[in-house]
């Protein structure tokens, strides 16, 4: 299922929805390296200085742990040998960047994407379910809850990869954060969705719970050798959650939660 938009209007412009996507994008096209330009994912012979860039900015368990860059016998055991686990804790050697902020590069990391495909799929997401976040939250707030909630996505993919030496790029563990906080707050809002049936496309309205759900279960079932860092999805979906639930508490958002509903089943 691929959201294409929501039928659920905001009372104030999603500013700072905008300015992160336009970021996003600058990014990608202005700052990245060419080779990250591709449709899909590029292939290994097209991207050594792709490869260069990621471990030059992006966050990476092993770094995070041991609380310094990587080794040039740590970034060659991964790209040479394939051991994507090659984490040297006895730290022996020199570090290919010195001067890289570890922490710093946590925050990179959101601003970072690996092709079109991974860019706009991001856009997409924080485009449809971000604008009414922020809208609930105010802008202030918002700006902070989604860098919080790409800190506590990146935090437990460490916490489980803790010996990876694989950079870890993209938005996704901050947006899937949105994309929690929009499932307690707008279960009731109906998003215009296509889903394949076969060869057959629908095009259903679909409640935001549904399709939110759907999403949350299926990280569960994608492939290990993937690539995606489908744990950082899942916590930051969760961290989402829990803050949706935290400012249910309030009882004018849980009469508008109440209208919502009746607004849905047309009464």
């Amino acid at each position: 299922m691929i959201p294409l938009r929501d039928h659920n209007p905001t009372q104030r412009p999603p500013v700072l929805t905008v300015i992160v996507i336009l970021i996003c994008i600058a990014v990608f096209v202005l700052v990245q390296p060419d080779a990250s330009r591709s449709l899909d994912m590029p292939t290994q012979a097209e991207t050594i200085e792709d490869i260069e860039f990621s471990y030059q900015r992006a966050a990476i368990p092993c770094e995070l742990t041991q609380g310094r860059p990587l080794t040039a016998r740590e970034i060659g055991a991964t790209q040479i040998d394939g051991n994507a686990n090659a984490c040297d804790h006895s730290a022996a050697g020199s570090a290919v960047f010195p001067d890289k902020n570890v922490w710093l590069a946590v925050v990179v990391s959101m601003f970072l994407h690996g092709s079109w495909l991974h860019l706009g799929g991001n856009i997409l997401f924080l485009w449809i379910f971000g604008n009414n976040v922020e809208d609930q939250m105010g802008r202030a707030v918002y700006a902070l809850f989604y860098l919080i909630a790409g800190v506590v996505a990146t935090a437990s993919y460490v916490v489980v990869q803790v010996d990876s030496t694989v950079p870890l790029i993209g938005a996704s563990g901050a947006i899937a954060g949105v994309m929690g906080a929009y499932l307690v707050w707008y279960p009731w809002a109906r998003v215009r969705t296509i889903v394949l049936l076969g060869l057959l496309p629908l095009w259903p309205r679909l409640p935001a719970a549904l399709l939110l759900a759907v999403w949350f279960v299926s990280q569960f079932f994608i492939a290990p050798d993937s690539g995606v860092a489908w744990m950082a999805h899942v916590a930051g979906f969760l961290f989402g959650v829990l803050a949706g639930l935290i400012a249910r508490g309030d009882r004018q958002f849980a009469r508008s939660l109440a209208t919502q509903r009746r607004r849905a089943l047309g009464r």
